[in-house]
């Protein structure tokens, strides 16, 4: 490179940052593309989800040695957290569950992620409830706490006698290491600041839910049962002439059947002719 193409170049540096020192502009860096974009607001809006998780300890991820978990599980925490403090129903991010995570509360089971698509019980019992998020801890590289409380008035007018249904849920998620991505997850329920009123709708209206929940489960998988068996039927159905000729075709008919019943009766004919030449003879 010449001597004149290097001034050039140092002349439009020069320029460019004198431009932007006048606009005083700060950079702020994006994690997402890891590249510096100008941004004309010096403080960043930081929503509740990540003010929690940024105060989180998150362990040693890795040593000298070993790396014993991944960056994946603080942002699966975010992700969690954001889904509470929403009440996220069908459009939560199911990425942050593996595909066969199972769930477990007091009252219902199940596994899978897909089912997580569906309605909320507070969504469908209060109205307008409210969530607040006390406490996220890490019990340990791959398991995370959050302690959260959700209030709201029953829909239920006898139960709305009994003031605000306060829940107060702690959330525990096993993390699989690598991957970020829950593998287990738990809820354990304290109904202590609800009136005696107010509990009782809780747990009824919590059992009906899983009653209900439990009866899709069984559709689902009736559905699936029938979806796997009709493809195999089908190719049961019809097979090619042995033959030879491949346009000749010919329906499966029941001789597996037919010869069941063929040996049944044999063996009754049998039985009979027995027990007729004893009683003779």
């Amino acid at each position: 490179m010449t001597i004149s193409k290097q001034i050039t170049l140092l002349s439009i540096s020069k320029y460019w940052e004198m431009q932007i020192g006048q606009l005083n502009l700060p950079l702020a860096f994006s994690n997402d593309s890891n590249r510096a974009e100008l941004s004309s607001d010096p403080t960043i809006e930081r929503s509740e989800a990540d003010k929690l998780v940024d105060g989180m300890d998150f362990g040693e991820l890795c040593n000298e040695f070993e790396c014993i978990s991944s960056p994946s599980v603080e942002s699966t925490a975010r992700q969690l957290a954001r889904d509470i403090l929403e009440l996220r129903e069908g459009n939560r991010a199911l990425g942050t569950f593996s595909v066969s995570v199972k769930y477990k509360d007091p009252v219902r089971s199940f596994t899978g992620r897909e089912k997580y698509k569906r309605p909320l019980w507070a969504t469908d019992a209060l109205d307008k409830p409210s969530v607040t998020v006390q406490e996220m801890v890490m019990l340990s590289t791959s398991v995370l706490s959050i302690k959260w409380a959700i209030r709201g008035k029953p829909k239920s007018l006898l139960a709305s006698i009994g003031g605000d249904l306060i829940v107060r849920v702690n959330s525990q998620f096993t993390l699989n290491q690598i991957s970020g991505q829950v593998i287990e997850h738990e809820e354990f329920w304290d109904l202590s600041a609800s009136s005696a009123i107010a509990q009782a709708y809780f747990w009824t209206s919590r059992r009906l839910f899983a009653t209900i929940e439990a009866g899709k489960d069984m559709a689902e998988i009736v559905k699936n049962l029938k979806s796997r068996i009709s493809p195999e039927k089908e190719n049961l159905e019809i097979f090619p002439d042995p033959s030879g000729d491949p346009t000749k075709y010919f329906q499966r008919d029941e001789g597996f059947q037919r010869d069941v019943y063929q040996i049944a009766l044999f063996l009754a004919v049998v039985y009979f002719i027995v027990q007729f030449l004893r009683t003779t003879l």
